[in-house]
């Protein structure tokens, strides 16, 4: 049928909506003959009758994907349109301009065809409500959704390839660099890789995660995380940086690949689901140098693992303060729970309790039992002391050397901060040395750069004052260039 047939004097009364979208902002940038080619379209509707005031461009979803209208406020605004009768003709190039989602794209038909408006693109005017045009448009609507489809498993498939054979590059974690020739290497920061290595000591001593925080928190000691610009900075552990690093199997030296799996929800939002190492799509150990071996990072997830199993009766916690000698390790003869440690000052001195009482928190049932944490103590004395043989003593002094060379290990870190601080504060000099004295726009600012904050609003509140900027400097470079003419 022509197309000027179906345009109807009511169709005309009505706006006209041009629907403008481009998948990604590459595309809106480097593909702008696409562009112009859907702006063109206003001349079709003028052509049909329209009014150029009575032509309404959406183009604000560009650089949107179509697989979904969830997060296109553009596409929204135009279905609401036309449910309200305000449009007598909608108008995109092509149906993957309108919807590479199927759902959305038989939503905006059936719309379209109870508020009797038109759909055109290159090809022609449709009418939904008419069978052979609503046949014609989900056919359109279901090929588009497939090309889609197409287009994402052809580039899933070639990425999966590379990554089966380990050649994808995926953003390495802090520590791990590529070189020159494309090879994963550790980094070059010494001191970048002496806290890595420092942080997986620390773990495999303590044996938790929150624990190595409060480890790093104590020794003054402050972990690397590489910025989205690949600057290196140092900040304080955290818990969720310390898991994290744990789990990342890239620090044993294993490529890996397809850890977690996104999806979208119905609202468009993204969900991550972690997968188990069988289900990842890509796992080659021993694939580049690493922090640790494989088998050490299988044990540290086990740890983890454990770590996070809460009250369940094989858990056994790591030894926590309090004089109780038993804490986290006694088992309750009775249920197989672990006891806890409960301390009350009597007669002036702080007692111990070993108390089994989980049953009767989460259950209600009755104490299981409770014992007194003195004898218990007594009797695990002289039970060690018993065992104090040569060689016990022997390991005693082992262990002694072994903590004087963790805090050796501590000190030689914090020394490393401090010669990144000199390294910086050196630059800074510099840069000020080299800077025009006459030049005070240049010379100011860099000043108050180096300058600590206290000094740095001092600066400022004379600045204010109209007074002038006074500033000492003992170097010897300093005081001749004072004295130049």
């Amino acid at each position: 049928m022509n197309a000027h047939l179906k345009v109807q004097p009511h169709h005309v009364e009505r706006s006209a909506y041009l629907y403008i979208r481009q998948s990604s902002m590459r595309q809106v940038i480097e593909n702008t003959e696409s562009a112009r080619r859907q702006y063109a379209l206003r001349g079709r509707a003028v052509a049909l009758g329209w009014r150029d005031e009575q032509i309404i461009v959406v183009d604000n979803d560009q650089g949107e994907s179509g697989a979904s209208a969830a997060w296109r406020e553009g596409f929204q605004r135009l279905v609401s349109d036309v449910g309200m009768g305000r449009a007598g003709i909608v108008m995109g190039l092509e149906v993957s301009r309108l919807a590479r989602n199927n759902a959305d794209w038989q939503r905006l038909l059936e719309i379209c065809a109870l508020a009797d408006t038109l759909i055109l693109d290159e090809d022609g005017v449709y009418d939904p409500a008419g069978f052979n045009d609503r046949l014609l448009l989900g056919l359109k609507g279901t090929m588009s959704e497939a090309e889609l489809h197409v287009i994402k498993a052809r580039l899933r498939g070639g990425i999966l390839n590379k990554a089966r054979r380990g050649e994808f590059r995926c953003p390495l974690p802090t520590g791990l660099v590529y070189d020159h020739s494309g090879n994963v290497v550790l980094d070059p920061d010494t001191q970048v890789r002496e806290t890595i290595i420092h942080f997986f000591e620390t773990f495999a001593r303590v044996g938790s995660a929150s624990q190595t925080v409060k480890a790093f928190r104590t020794e003054g000691l402050l972990f690397p995380s590489r910025l989205h610009n690949s600057q290196t900075v140092f900040r304080p552990l955290t818990a969720s940086t310390a898991v994290r690093v744990l789990n990342n199997p890239r620090y044993a030296g294993a490529y890996a690949y397809g850890r977690r799996h996104y999806r979208r929800t119905i609202d468009g939002k993204k969900t991550v689901r972690a997968r188990t190492n069988d289900d990842w799509p890509a796992c080659i150990p021993d694939a580049h140098p690493g922090y640790i071996s494989w088998e050490q990072h299988q044990e540290n997830l086990k740890i983890l693992k454990a770590n996070g199993q809460g009250y369940d009766a094989a858990r056994a916690s790591i030894p926590r303060e309090g004089p109780a000698l038993l804490q986290g390790r006694a088992v309750c003869g009775q249920c197989g729970r672990h006891f806890r440690v409960r301390y009350a000052a009597r007669r002036g001195r702080q007692e111990a309790w070993y108390i089994c009482d989980r049953a009767h928190t989460y259950r209600g049932d009755p104490l299981c039992q409770s014992i007194a944490g003195p004898p218990v103590d007594e009797a695990i004395g002289r039970l060690i002391a018993e065992q104090m043989t040569p060689a016990a003593v022997e390991l005693a002094l082992d262990v002694r050397k072994e903590i004087q060379a963790r805090h050796e290990e501590a000190d030689r870190l914090r020394c490393r901060a401090v010669e990144r601080a000199q390294i910086e504060a050196d630059l800074a000099q510099r840069r000020f040395m080299l800077v025009d004295p006459d030049n005070r726009l240049v010379a100011d600012t860099l000043e108050g750069d180096s300058l600590p904050t206290s000094s740095r609003m001092s600066l400022s509140s004379s600045c204010r004052r109209k007074e002038p900027p006074r500033f000492t400097c003992d170097s010897k470079a300093a005081r001749s260039r004072r004295s130049q003419p």
